[in-house]
């Protein structure tokens, strides 16, 4: 795990640059949804009120809650799922900013920029006072902590067999062993693939495939005692003391206001393409 100060550079909001059209659509979801892979002509400021998102792009994963908003550069392909009750905005940027980064990176959103997009999206404000907010707005938007966390996938079939079925289920508690017999691998093969294809070995790398799963639901909103039994750990104090361990912080100051987003590498290295 690393932390990077990773979101919108010194010349975006140091240097004065002329914004034309700020454009923001706002979204209630009433269930489960999902907007398959995609791009945009501008940039792309994803931010909400309620719930959280999971955004993938080529590189990784990303679990933003509500309390920090993800600047999605032009052009990059990315994937977004929301849960039910996830209130957010996208807020479209236009591309005489220069781009923060080539992959998306966090961004706080403090409460007078939401009111500012809020302003912008429905009032009818005469030219002079919307381009005097667009600049406002951009000015006040402040870089935010990402915190990553990778998990390499392996690429030998009956390695990878085993790494889908846990991150699928992660609270399956199947031994080495046992995968083994499911996959038609001895346990000191598979613990020598999981070595060489991920660099952990199979605890380690199963306790960050747990931990991925717990932040997004965390994230999500889901309770920390039901987030941890549905990653795998039978009581409060083992989820904490391994989440902890992962962060450097407990789940339940995650999941209040913490203000963080969490991004994953890519499984694959990154194979995302535009839809």
């Amino acid at each position: 795990m690393s932390r990077a100060r990773q979101a919108l550079p010194a010349q975006v909001l140091d240097v004065p640059v002329r914004v034309d059209g700020i454009m923001t659509s706002s979204f209630v979801v009433r269930r489960d949804e999902e907007w398959g892979w995609h791009r945009h002509d501008r940039h792309e400021l994803l931010w909400g009120s309620r719930g959280s998102l999971v955004v993938e792009t080529p590189s990784g994963v990303h679990a933003v809650p509500w309390t920090v908003g993800l600047w999605i550069p032009a052009g990059l392909p990315h994937r977004v799922t929301a849960g039910s009750g996830t209130e957010f905005a996208c807020s479209y940027l236009p591309t005489s900013l220069p781009a923060p980064r080539s992959d998306a990176g966090a961004v706080a959103v403090p409460v007078v920029v939401r009111a500012l997009f809020e302003e912008l999206e429905t009032k009818p404000l005469d030219p002079e006072t919307r381009a005097l907010g667009e600049q406002l707005l951009v000015r006040l938007l402040e870089r935010a902590d990402l915190t990553r966390l990778d998990l390499p996938m392996p690429d030998d079939d009956r390695t990878r067999r085993v790494a889908d079925a846990v991150l699928a289920d992660p609270a399956d508690a199947r031994t080495l062993d046992e995968w083994g017999a499911f996959v038609g691998a001895s346990e000191r093969n598979l613990s020598r693939l999981f070595r060489q294809e991920t660099g952990f070995t199979f605890a380690d790398w199963r306790t960050k495939a747990r931990m991925r799963v717990a932040v997004e639901l965390l994230a999500a909103d889901q309770p920390v005692g039901i987030v941890g039994r549905r990653v795998g750990y039978r009581t409060a104090s083992a989820f904490v003391q391994a989440f902890r361990r992962e962060f450097g912080t407990t789940p339940g100051a995650f999941a209040g206001a913490s203000g963080q987003a969490v991004a994953f590498a890519a499984p694959d290295g990154g194979r995302a393409t535009s839809a």
